[in-house]
């Protein structure tokens, strides 16, 4: 599938010359010069036309308001992609409408009871400048949520995966590891992975009160390795002072298996959480994209529509298109427009002062012919 199409117009103006005779003329151009070049019909409708000025007026917002609304298809897409990747799943195809976004743009069908023909320009672009800036507010509060779920899982991972200096210790004590009485008390010592041997050789007469042999290694990892070490309760602020003094943290730390069944039963649920919303994310993202794609090429009708009567004249007569050359092709696609195009309109599209017109869609090359590029990702 092509990510990259073309929507021209071109005029129907020459004498004897119908929309039908030249939809002739450029199939068998393009079937002799480019073969492998697709070429599809952009069917257009009879939209009402308006005063010039209401025509020159909209003319100005189309290019900011088609960045915006493709800039919105995009953001959903590859939301889409991220949240698949998230899910472990190979990207879906696209659809719209029930069908893959490229037949969609090439066998494009005014919505006439979604957008009626007879209703002022303005007013269509302005119903979808709205239903686009609607979607795209939902999304940014429902990948918010989605993200903030996200946020506190890392947080948690971070603390159960990072350095012993920092991550949550209880997933590595057992209730074995620890004595606790009236008077003795076991402390959690992070020691540097180099200093094991220091450790073990000194934490005995850090204070006079410490059990001797009561240090037992829990775990290590590639900076700190874990011990414990009993000791009676009175003199634990001393020995955290001489520890830290040999460069030894002792970690705060109480043992309750009843806090270490919340944190997991908190983990289970915002697992649980992030994949009910990551579903729901993603289904809602699919049927937004359908949407918004949808609005996008209704728009870009419309821009046809304006940039052809512009470029044209009064009344309506073009054919519009739909192109994807290869790029190895393009040169030799332009030239084929612009035989058929004639050299009626050169003295306009030559001009610099009419570069915008030409330009429309953010092309920087002027064509006597309109024209304007469209990309799916």
């Amino acid at each position: 599938m092509a990510t990259r199409y073309w929507i021209v117009s071109l005029p129907v103006q020459s004498p004897g010359t119908t929309a039908s005779s030249l939809w002739s003329r450029l199939q068998d151009s393009i079937s002799r010069h480019s073969f492998d070049t697709p070429l599809y019909r952009f069917n257009v409708p009879d939209l009402r036309v308006g005063t010039l000025d209401s025509l020159l007026a909209l003319s100005d917002d189309l290019v900011k308001s088609n960045i915006f609304i493709e800039g919105v298809s995009h953001k959903i897409r590859r939301q889409i992609e991220d949240l698949e990747r998230a899910g472990g799943v190979e990207s879906g195809a696209l659809t719209v409408d029930g069908v893959p976004v490229d037949t969609y743009l090439t066998r494009f069908v005014w919505d006439e009871g979604k957008y009626p023909t007879m209703s002022p320009l303005k007013e269509i672009v302005g119903n979808i400048q709205s239903q686009v800036a609607k979607i795209e507010d939902d999304m940014k509060v429902r990948a918010a949520e989605y993200n903030n779920v996200r946020s506190q899982l890392s947080a948690i991972n971070r603390k159960q995966s990072g350095s012993l200096a920092v991550r949550d210790l209880s997933n590595l004590v057992k209730p074995e590891d620890m004595v606790t009485s009236e008077h003795l008390v076991t402390l959690l010592a992070i020691i540097p992975k180099y200093s094991q041997k220091d450790w073990l050789s000194s934490y005995e007469s850090l204070d006079t009160f410490v059990v001797p042999r009561s240090s037992k290694k829990l775990y290590e990892d590639n900076e700190y390795a874990l011990y414990t070490v009993t000791l009676f309760a009175k003199v634990v602020d001393n020995f955290k002072v001489h520890a830290r003094e040999k460069g030894f943290q002792v970690r705060d730390f109480e043992y309750s298996p009843e806090a270490q069944e919340s944190r997991k039963q908190e983990m289970e649920k915002l697992l649980q959480d992030q994949e009910t919303m990551r579903t729901s994310l993603l289904q809602w993202c699919y049927a937004s994209y359908s949407e918004v794609f949808s609005s996008w090429m209704h728009f870009c009708a419309v821009r046809v529509f304006v940039e052809s009567i512009l470029r044209y004249g009064l009344p309506p007569s073009f054919l519009s298109a739909v192109l994807a050359p290869p790029t190895k092709s393009e040169k030799k696609v332009r030239s084929i427009l612009e035989e058929l195009c004639g050299n009626a309109h050169s003295i306009y599209w030559k001009s610099e002062d009419d570069v915008g017109v030409a330009g429309l869609g953010g092309e920087t090359e002027a064509h006597p012919y309109v024209s304007f590029t469209i990309n799916f990702v």
